[in-house]
């Protein structure tokens, strides 16, 4: 038999393996993710990787009822943690357990557990809840619309706690389960593949599954009576269209614009690679309010989109959106021209695809019509600060960066930068800095000053910067039957009066994609 000795110092590291964390070891998570703009938005402490949602709602009485199950990881030895809702709870389980909860500020519940808990291990939440949606306001806003035949839940950037408790920020992806119960002859419309429906005692209950990485403010819930259109693309994608029943005069606008999403989408491969999601489609809910929004897999368009008729562009906004913002989403609400600057972009080149009007045009007639004195200027894409996060500036100025851009690396590198970048990030978030490396690293130029000069100085670049850029006043109008090649190429005179290319109005028609209660009219 032999024995082991053990030194004096070797019996002290045991000793210190063994002993448990102490009490003090464990502190809060934090009560914000540390954004720029939203410093309450989002939690410190975990990462979540999936929520399972079940909800019950009453359109007649706007009573949502819900058993959120949230999946995650802690990231640090958490004493306790938040979560965002805004909605009343009732019970709330960590990993199992019953856990003490109690609410501050405007949507934080504070999460006790029964144990503390250590960092880099599974975690398992569970949140009992009710309320009326609608009854919510959060800083005097609200992210729910109650319509005539139920509610629906979407708005950027905060949507998420006025329907189920989460990690409410887009650096906290997870997939989703959302199963919703709804009355007999209701329908539920979410994000992801419809996995299942079944009727039981005057309910029927939806299964819908998003299985790759969502923002939380790109989840959406409609409830209400639509007219569903199915498809599915060339490739097995499933595509599925609702519709609310009381569109009135707009509603044909709306299919005729909706209805396209395969053609469009299909077209967006061609320019930003593979559709990076499992499902495809658009929403149109009766609701009184104008802009849409691009909800993971299937967009949300407020009926007044159509109001002036078909409005194709509009969908080319939300769905370059997929790529563009939902699968490469922000890590900071101030990097947000990484979204909304391509998603105007990509307007520009479906015009050029069209035959309406290049991207250079746009582009011109954008640089020609903002005269220096324009507060438009002023706003700076690429930390537009949060009370001008959706100005049309950040669309505007944001596309005439990627048309500068174009033209100092020449259409081969740029477009290698549009489809190498969903891929680089793909399901991630990415910084405004990212994309300029990104740039420079495909194209082999240095470009920090060219977008120094279209995102971030607060003034008209002058005009000779603008001509190095390739960007001027536009030229006399075409003559009848010239091709968009020979219009591209013609020199760029100044001139009085800009002409204005023809997919103008249209694009234009879209500027208030983005405006909400929250963010006032852009």
């Amino acid at each position: 038999m032999h024995r082991r000795i053990i030194v004096p110092s070797a019996l002290a590291a045991s000793l210190l393996l063994a002993i448990p964390a102490s009490a003090a070891d464990f502190t809060p998570g934090a009560p914000g993710i540390g954004d720029s703009y939203y410093p309450t938005s989002g939690n410190g402490g975990y990462d979540v990787s999936h929520y399972d949602l079940r909800l019950t709602y009453q359109p007649a009485t706007d009573l949502l009822e819900g058993t959120a199950t949230i999946v995650a990881t802690t990231k640090q030895n958490l004493s306790r943690f938040n979560l965002d809702l805004g909605l009343k709870v009732s019970e709330v389980r960590v990993n199992g357990r019953v856990a003490t909860f109690a609410t501050s500020g405007s949507h934080e519940l504070e999460v006790t557990p029964a144990a503390p808990l250590e960092k880099n291990k599974a975690l398992s939440i569970v949140v009992r809840y009710a309320g009326k949606p609608s009854e919510v306001k959060i800083d005097g806003w609200t992210a729910w619309a109650r319509t005539p035949d139920g509610g629906v839940a979407a708005q950027e950037p905060d949507s998420a706690a006025w329907w189920f408790p989460s990690n409410d920020h887009p650096l906290d992806k997870a997939t989703f389960d959302v199963s919703v119960s709804v009355p007999d002859g209701t329908q539920a419309i979410s994000n992801g593949v419809l996995q299942s429906q079944s009727s039981r005692l005057g309910w029927t209950r939806f299964n819908w599954r998003s299985n790759k990485p969502q923002a939380t403010y790109l989840a959406t819930l409609a409830v209400g009576k639509f007219d569903i259109t199915t498809d599915r693309t060339a490739n097995g994608l499933p595509v599925l269209n609702a519709y609310s029943k009381d569109l009135g005069d707009n509603d044909g606008a709306a299919r005729a614009s909706i209805e396209r999403t395969t053609e469009v989408a299909e077209w967006l491969e061609g320019v930003f690679g593979p559709y990076p999601f499992n499902a495809l489609g658009g929403y149109v809910p009766n609701v009184t309010s104008g802009f849409a929004l691009e909800t993971q897999t299937r967009p949300f368009y407020s009926p007044r989109q159509f109001a002036n008729g078909a409005n194709v562009s509009v969908v080319v906004h939300e769905l370059a959106h997929q790529w563009y913002g939902d699968s490469v989403s922000v890590r900071d609400w101030k990097d947000i021209w990484v979204n909304e600057g391509f998603a105007r972009y990509s307007q520009w080149l479906w015009s050029e695809k069209e035959g309406e009007g290049t991207a250079q045009e746009l582009a011109d007639y954008v640089y020609a019509t903002r005269t220096a004195e324009d507060p438009f200027w002023t706003v700076k894409p690429g930390d537009p600060g949060a009370e001008n996060q959706f100005h049309i500036a950040v669309y505007d100025r944001g596309a005439l960066a990627l048309q500068a851009l174009r033209n100092e690396v020449g259409d081969e590198d740029f477009f290698a930068i549009l489809k190498g970048w969903p891929q680089r990030f793909a399901y991630g978030n990415a910084r405004v800095a990212d994309f300029v490396r990104y740039a420079e690293k495909v194209s082999g130029k240095p470009l920090a000053e060219l977008f120094d000069t279209w995102l971030y100085e607060p003034s008209k670049p002058a005009a000779s910067t603008a001509a190095a850029a390739g960007l001027s006043a536009p030229a006399a109008a075409p003559a009848a039957g010239s091709s968009p090649s020979a219009r591209a190429a013609a020199p760029r005179a100044a001139q009085p009066k800009p002409v204005q290319p023809k997919s103008w109005k249209k694009i234009a028609a879209t500027n208030t994609v983005h405006e909400s209660e929250r963010h006032g009219d852009h």
